[in-house]
């Protein structure tokens, strides 16, 4: 890894990924801009040793080049941490250098989709469209149908997926009417989103994720386990949403209720902010 200070990204993003938040932040580096990709939480969400992967990058002759340090957004922390990240063109490299032979088995499955998945998830975030002031309406709307398009299809692959899950050795149970609901409702979440005025603002999002985090990392003390995409899961499943960016304005209050409430559950407190 470089030795040089820490980059400062000029954009920030974050994706869902079936129940997992996703960082990546785009880097200016000289002429170019560059995506990176936070590598430690990728460990945390795929429960393997984030010390002996560093260890490995490091040790690596390429990703140790190519990786830098980053300042990213830690919202519980409320600024920003430098994070060890590797070039998004990088990911695959590493995560294919974790085998899945050799993971314990609750673990497998998920590192093998974040193989087949996650690289094309996360450049699908900074595909740039032209701005709003340079296109014409009808060009404006093509561009919301391309991406609401290109977000049925994640969906659809992520309802295969959830469908199989739903078969048991006994029979099916009914899997038609769950999978289509889930879909529709998951639709009317990404129409909102390409509405706006509508979702919760960066600030109020930004709260609700503190109040996740919170909530994670106190029934992770409990369990020993990331806890994370559990309580981001439990979130989208009450409100109907796909994101908490994607929270209506008119909900916020009733979210950030259910999140203090669940943590009042745990800790017999109040959330710390």
């Amino acid at each position: 890894m470089s030795d040089e200070n820490a980059l400062m990204p000029v954009e920030e993003r974050t994706v869902i990924f079936y129940d997992d938040e996703l960082t990546a932040v785009l880097v200016r580096m000289g002429d170019e801009e560059q995506v990176f990709v936070p590598v430690r939480p990728l460990c945390d969400y795929l429960g393997i040793d984030w010390s002996a992967q560093r260890k490995r990058i490091v040790g690596d002759a390429v990703l140790s080049e190519t990786s830098r340090s980053v300042a990213v957004t830690a919202t519980e922390a409320g600024g920003k941490r430098e994070m060890l990240c590797l070039p998004l063109d990088m990911l695959n490299g590493w995560l294919f250098g974790v085998s899945a032979a050799r993971v314990k088995p609750e673990i497998r499955e998920r590192l093998i989709r974040y193989q087949k998945e996650c690289y094309r998830v996360l450049a699908r975030a900074f595909v740039r469209d032209p701005a709003a002031g340079d296109v014409s309406p009808t060009t404006a709307t093509l561009l919301q149908v391309r991406e609401m398009g290109r977000a049925i299809m994640q969906m659809a692959e992520e309802q295969i997926e959830f469908e199989r899950r739903l078969t048991t050795t006994e029979g099916r149970i009914d899997q038609a009417a769950v999978v289509v609901g889930d879909l529709n409702r998951r639709v009317a979440s990404l129409e909102q989103k390409l509405t706006p005025g509508k979702a919760v603002t960066e600030e109020q999002a930004s709260q609700i994720s503190q109040a996740v985090k919170a909530v994670a990392l106190a029934m992770g003390k409990q369990s020993g386990r990331n806890e994370f995409g559990g309580v981001y899961g439990e979130l989208y499943r009450k409100f109907g949403i796909t994101g908490y960016k994607l929270l209506p304005q008119s909900r916020f209050d009733d979210a950030m209720r259910f999140l203090n409430e669940w943590y009042q559950t745990i800790t017999g407190e109040g959330l710390p902010f």
